[in-house]
C-alpha cells in the first residue's frame, strides 16, 4: 500500500513540475491574414455601423447566405460589414461561382447602395 501511495506521490509531484504550456508558445496559424487586417484603411466587423438599417441589411444577407446549402463551410462564415448601405464582404470561399452567389444575394437586399467584393478563392 506504501509503494502504491509513494508512486502516486511521485507520479503527481512529476506532472505538476512539467513546465506549463500557454499559448504564446505557438504562432498563430492565420497570421499572415491578419496582417492585412492592420491595414488603417481594412473593413473590419469592428466597423459595422450600428445604426437600424446597415444591421437590418447585413442580417438579411447573412440570412440568405445561410439558407443556400450549396454553399460551402467557408462561405457560410464570410464577413458582411454594413456601413452607410456600402456592404462589405471579406473572408475566404471555394470558388468564384460562391464569390458571384454570395455578391449577387447582397446585390438584391433593399437599401444596399454598392458592393465592396473583398471575397478571396481560398486555395486548393
Amino acid at each position: 500500500m506504501r509503494k502504491w501511495f509513494a508512486l502516486i506521490v511521485i507520479v503527481g509531484a512529476l506532472v505538476a513540475w512539467r513546465a506549463p504550456v500557454s499559448a504564446q508558445d505557438y504562432a498563430p496559424d492565420n497570421s499572415g491574414k491578419n496582417v492585412r487586417d492592420r491595414d488603417p484603411d481594412a473593413v473590419t466587423a469592428g466597423d459595422q455601423a450600428p445604426n437600424k438599417s446597415d444591421v437590418t441589411i447585413t442580417q438579411l444577407i447573412r440570412k440568405a447566405v445561410m439558407a443556400d446549402d450549396a454553399l460551402s463551410t467557408d462561405a457560410h462564415n464570410v464577413k458582411i460589414i454594413t456601413t452607410n448601405g456600402v456592404v462589405t464582404l471579406r473572408g475566404p470561399v471555394k470558388n468564384a461561382e460562391e464569390k458571384a452567389t454570395i455578391a449577387e444575394k447582397a446585390q438584391h437586399v433593399a437599401g444596399v447602395t454598392r458592393i465592396d467584393n473583398q471575397l478571396e478563392i481560398a486555395s486548393q
